[in-house]
């Protein structure tokens, strides 16, 4: 019997899906129900399901978010999406992570056994198909994403996991990509405050653990070197366009002690801060 979970912050909806579907005709079996998107993460640990059912817009998460989560950490799991209104994007971004089906409420019974059967077929037969989806993730018309995107990610020489199935690739490249995208974002936004991995990952929804492997295999580098180079590059434009004392520029970009800052500085240019100031430093990839 294949397990399903069913999360909808509307507990009508849920125990809706959950009595009147015909769920033996497909050999599946209702093993939870979660009424929030935390709640809902909490049972995909703890039941392990194959099939989830869930509503795109709850309370406390971004259904996109939940899907990623779990679709990196669990590629075998098949997801349909729920909505209450139309959106184009959004079923769009919910097709690049691997979503199976994405209705829109009230849903007919066809439509959601159409969508049973074409989870329960996907999970009967392994896929051996991989689809490149990390690139599109990314907007180079925005300055940020293009700063992350080529500091982070085009040099890397390899995204892919070794051990990983071509099949398994095909299931959670695309999830695995938003992950990473929203874990370099947030540090892009957050890297003046005391940052830690496990502030990137919750807000991420996944592991440390989990979250550590991913930058590594996506990027080459550690929770702690991408941190500093984000600090170092701002450190860079602040050196260069303002007059500001080398002590402010330490802390500005998140460093509590200058002596640090300049020994960490130092590793990425070569040169110290002052000497980068007065123009020797070598060259380098800029915002």
């Amino acid at each position: 019997m294949y397990k399903v979970l069913i999360v909808d912050d509307e507990p009508v909806i849920c125990e809706g899906l959950k009595k009147s579907v015909p769920w033996d005709r497909y050999q599946c079996e209702v093993v939870g129900t979660a009424e929030d998107g935390l709640e809902g993460l909490e049972k995909m640990r703890e039941l392990r399901p194959d099939i989830l059912f869930s509503d795109i817009a709850m309370n406390n998460m971004d259904g996109l978010a939940m899907v990623a989560a779990i679709r990196s950490e669990y590629p075998d799991t098949q997801v349909c999406l729920l909505t209450g209104y139309r959106n184009f994007e959004y079923a769009q971004r919910a097709i690049t992570l691997g979503v199976t089906r994405f209705l829109l409420k009230p849903s007919r019974m066809s439509e959601i056994e159409e969508a049973i059967s074409a989870m329960t077929q996907r999970l009967g037969a392994a896929r051996d198909t991989q689809t490149e989806v990390v690139d599109s993730l990314w907007d180079m018309q925005k300055d940020e994403e293009r700063y992350l995107y080529e500091t982070f990610l085009k040099e890397c020489p390899d995204s892919e996991d070794p051990q990983e199935s071509a099949a398994g690739r095909s299931r959670n490249m695309g999830a695995n990509g938003y992950v990473v995208k929203s874990a370099l974002e947030y540090m892009l936004a957050n890297y003046r405050s005391k940052l830690t991995l496990t502030d990137v990952a919750d807000h991420c929804f996944v592991s440390s653990w989990h979250l550590s492997r991913l930058l590594n295999q996506y990027t080459g580098r550690g929770f702690f070197e991408i941190i500093n180079q984000i600090r170092i590059d701002e450190a860079k434009q602040l050196l260069t366009g303002t007059a500001d004392r080398v002590s402010d520029i330490a802390e500005a970009v998140g460093f509590l002690d200058v002596a640090h800052f300049s020994r960490i500085f130092k590793t990425f240019t070569k040169v110290s801060p002052k000497e980068y100031r007065s123009g020797q430093k070598p060259l380098s990839l800029d915002k």
